[in-house]
């Protein structure tokens, strides 16, 4: 008996560290890569953030207009976004299209809105905002902070050239019209 729970044992370790090992080689750099963007938005570096964005996606939104918008949601003096934490889920396997890799990533950001120097009538706005946009269930108030805590489930499409250094577009299906100029089809119909 004792040898048939060690075979079993054995045989259910070989299988899960088999599992582990079928990992997507290319994880590590989106991940790397992506974190320095994140770390770029937090550190309110946004010239340096803007230069993490695909830049066929500069077709769509120009760049010095993305970097006000992500100046004005980043250094908004009413209202603070803070990202408090990243977390990665899925990265699928990257496809090629036209010589450039695509992988679509799923990860978690965790922010914190302060929005105490609005009116109630604006933070009545932001609140409905930001239940449409993440969910009723991932928006908190904090009365004490005058702040809301967010848990946003998010995803992006990776994009490289060479599988080491990773160009970013945020998969919104609201902007998924202004994403054909810019993504393969394949892509698209993922969001």
């Amino acid at each position: 008996m004792k040898i048939k729970s060690l075979i079993f044992l054995f045989a259910l370790l070989s299988v899960i560290s088999f599992a582990q090992t079928k990992v997507n080689p290319d994880d590590s750099a989106i991940k790397k890569s992506f974190t320095y963007f994140v770390n770029s938005i937090k550190a309110k570096k946004i010239d340096q953030a803007v230069s993490c964005i695909y830049p066929k996606f500069f077709t769509v939104i120009p760049k010095d207009q993305m970097t006000q918008i992500l100046n004005m949601t980043y250094n908004n003096p009413f209202m603070n976004v803070e990202i408090q934490g990243l977390q990665f889920g899925n990265i699928e396997k990257p496809e090629v299209f036209s010589g450039e890799y695509f992988s679509i990533a799923n990860y978690f950001l965790k922010l914190k809105c302060n929005v105490s120097s609005m009116n109630d009538d604006m933070k009545k706005k932001v609140s409905s905002a930001l239940m449409s946009k993440y969910g009723k269930n991932n928006v908190t108030y904090l009365a004490n902070e005058g702040s809301y805590l967010i848990n946003a489930n998010m995803k992006t499409c990776a994009i490289s050239k060479d599988k080491k250094y990773w160009k970013f577009v945020i998969l919104e299906k609201e902007h998924k019209a202004q994403l054909k100029k810019v993504l393969p089809q394949k892509i698209l119909d993922k969001i």
